[in-house]
């Protein structure tokens, strides 16, 4: 049975590519993530599909940034495709009209605290206030759960302090930025194994490339599966 601590991002350009990925992996997955990138390419529709059709679950990662009323109107849009995960700017105000917008129904809001390809300088050059990364992820973190967060983004390099805070009782963390032993970093900056990322403190655990564009995908979604440690 799939460990659905592993969610499979479908990074690709379109719902053909992302189905027959998702094909290729049969039940080695159960937990895909599907971006900005695949939307036009027919996201939604392939979302619909795999949660419908094939029993899976789904996070859609939007990174929802707009006034209250936007967000919460396109939040209770999202809700009625019966998705497990949505992404929202951690943001308060932004939280908090995307926690309203997903109200009674089983969608969880997660806010992004830092993206998992910024590093101090790219803080820098967006004006963002001096400071250490994890200190200002971890405070982001914790005024997203104030704000009515089901869980956050973070980097595994923030996970465990994260995991810390009294606001983080009952609430996910989700880590993009995890590569497998010995995988390429791409374009993350702040990355650790998936090991790694469960020890620290993340429910669950983003991994991309390194499975879909390995020779065999389904071997590298299994080998990525055994390596997290048993669940507490």
């Amino acid at each position: 049975m799939a460990d659905d601590r592993l969610i499979v991002a479908l990074d690709l350009p379109n719902v053909l590519q992302g189905m027959d990925l998702a094909q290729r992996l049969g039940d080695s997955v159960s937990f895909y993530k599907i971006g900005l990138g695949m939307l036009t390419g027919g996201g939604l529709g392939l979302a619909n599909e795999l949660k419908q059709e094939h029993g899976k679950r789904i996070f859609l990662d939007m990174k929802l940034f707009d006034i209250g009323a936007t967000i919460e109107a396109a939040v209770r849009g999202f809700a009625r495709y019966d998705i497990d995960f949505l992404t929202v700017h951690g943001d308060p105000q932004v939280v908090r009209a995307a926690a309203e917008g997903a109200a009674g129904s089983g969608l969880r809001i997660l806010a992004v605290t830092v993206l998992t390809s910024l590093d101090r300088a790219d803080l820098d050059a967006n004006m963002i206030r001096p400071g250490e990364l994890a200190e200002i992820t971890l405070e982001r973190a914790a005024r997203a759960f104030d704000a009515g967060a089901h869980g956050v983004i973070a980097s595994p390099q923030e996970a465990a302090a994260i995991r810390a805070l009294p606001q983080a009782a009952g609430r996910l963390i989700v880590t993009p930025g995890v590569r497998p032993a010995g995988a390429a970093l791409g374009d993350q900056k702040r990355v650790a194994t998936p090991a790694r990322a469960i020890l620290d403190g993340a429910d669950h655990i983003v991994v991309g490339r390194p499975i879909w564009q390995a020779e065999d995908p389904r071997a590298a979604a299994l080998a990525v599966q055994a390596e997290l440690p048993a669940r507490g």
